[in-house]
């Protein structure tokens, strides 16, 4: 059956070019992942918050060194690529911001983002978000970008508020945390928002 419509990305939209560094322009910086963060990102998953808002655990270093190289070789494969938050002129991680659920033909994709425990109550998720944001609508060229987040996660719903996500509603249920299952608040923002 012929779509009637162009696709808004085409295949090879990412993996055309490296992966990118994207500066923040207010001191952080968003670069590729690098096999020398594994300490600092199983380090990040021992915070009780990290257990409660997200899906997964991190036992080892080994562990953060395995997701690392997931991480490194989903750009090439457009599906999850991933960006380490440092603080501009060193290597100290701050936290974590993605794009997940990418769909190139629809020019769509979530937004996702932890911090570190000791970068919370500073933007640093808020920042990163806008800085990613901005590069996927105005260096790549996606139409839309949804964010979710629990609805018990209240800092985490100020953030797509500051950045300019506004609220669609909620997904009832919609993911499964340690505590049983949350519902989620679901946020968008689109090309020229």
């Amino acid at each position: 059956m012929p779509i009637l419509t162009s696709p808004v990305l085409t295949a090879g939209a990412l993996a055309r070019i490296d992966q990118p560094v994207i500066p923040t322009g207010d001191g952080l910086v968003l670069r590729p992942w690098r096999a020398g963060d594994a300490p600092a990102v199983h380090a990040a998953f021992q915070d009780p918050l990290m257990h409660r808002f997200h899906g997964k655990s991190c036992e080892s270093e080994a562990e953060a060194a395995g997701w690392i190289t997931q991480w490194q070789e989903a750009w090439a494969g457009e599906r999850e690529p991933q960006w380490a938050v440092v603080a501009e002129g060193t290597e100290r991680l701050l936290g974590r911001v993605a794009l997940r659920q990418i769909e190139l033909a629809d020019g769509s994709a979530e937004l996702a983002y932890w911090t570190v425990a000791g970068a919370r109550g500073r933007n640093v998720a808020t920042r990163s978000a806008a800085a990613l944001t901005h590069w996927a609508f105005e260096e790549i060229g996606f139409h839309r970008l949804e964010l979710m987040h629990s609805t018990a996660n209240e800092a985490s719903c100020r953030v797509a508020a500051k950045a300019g996500f506004a609220a669609e509603g909620t997904r009832r249920k919609a993911y499964l945390h340690l505590d049983g299952w949350h519902d989620m608040h679901l946020h968008a923002r689109v090309r020229g928002d």
